[in-house]
């Protein structure tokens, strides 16, 4: 069974060795030590959400303070392709349940859309509390999946702005009932054209893919007829249609798989 996760800020890690102390404080050490009641002897991970993560046992524990004493950290590092969640905003939360579950399920970022068929919207006033709402819902589901990356939740984008991120990214995919071809011959033949170096090459970093899933009502046709003229392919998930908080998961399971995201470490 792998050891729980408990987040610390990013850089806190960095000078842990094997045989140092790690103390860890507020809120994620009340809930170590409160709800997981975790004792002197138990195994544990210390995560910093960007990748490095400090495997050790509890060594102390006092009010509002978790000594852990470090056996060994490791650096993690981000897939050769990272997928992003272009989630629609949607009513009833299906789409915070589309995040969650999306990371639960390995996704590296999420960008909240505000569709032309989005019932729910993020006027000004109200945006940035929703958006805080998002990365806590996706901080909760990466520690309950024992993450040491934390998916950012980035800005969230109307129709302009999410033709320019589909502009930018090496490949976007609008999830689309009326699509002739499946997600899997899209991903498999994006990835023999960027075999054959005639796919966007993406810099020295990762390459990024966007999947795009509509709200409860779809994308517009207008919608579709802009984001692909900026470069975004449609694709068919499956025979049936899915919910908007249901796409998006489904759709990080299959491309997960197809890319070669969930290969064992060489």
């Amino acid at each position: 069974m792998s050891n729980p996760v408990f987040f610390t800020a990013p850089g806190t890690l960095d000078q842990q060795v094997p045989g140092s102390a790690f103390v860890l404080e507020g809120a994620e050490a009340r809930h170590a030590i409160t709800v997981k009641r975790l004792a002197v002897g138990e195994a544990v991970d210390i995560a910093d959400g960007a990748g490095k993560r400090l495997t050790g046992t509890v060594a102390a524990v006092a009010p509002g303070e978790l000594t852990v004493e470090c056996l060994d950290l490791l650096a993690e590092p981000q897939p050769a392709i990272r997928l992003v969640l272009v989630q629609a905003l949607a009513k009833g939360d299906r789409d915070e349940l589309a995040a969650e579950t999306a990371t639960e399920l390995g996704i590296d970022a999420v960008i909240p859309w505000q569709a032309e068929r989005s019932i729910v919207r993020w006027k000004a006033e109200r945006a940035a509390k929703a958006h805080a709402k998002w990365q806590s819902v996706v901080t909760a589901a990466a520690k309950q999946a024992r993450r040491a990356w934390i998916p950012e939740v980035r800005a969230a984008v109307d129709g302009a702005g999410l033709q320019a991120a589909v502009a930018a990214a090496d490949l976007a995919v609008i999830l689309h009932e009326d699509a002739v071809r499946p997600l899997r011959q899209v991903l498999e033949a994006w990835l023999d054209s960027a075999a054959k170096g005639e796919a966007a090459p993406g810099g020295d970093g990762p390459r990024e893919v966007l999947l795009i899933v509509g709200p409860e009502g779809g994308i517009s046709p207008r919608e579709v007829t802009r984001l692909c003229d900026a470069g975004a392919v449609t694709a068919l998930l499956g025979h049936y249609v899915l919910r908007s908080s249901t796409a998006g998961p489904a759709a990080t399971v299959l491309a997960s798989d197809i890319l070669g995201r969930w290969q064992p470490a060489a």
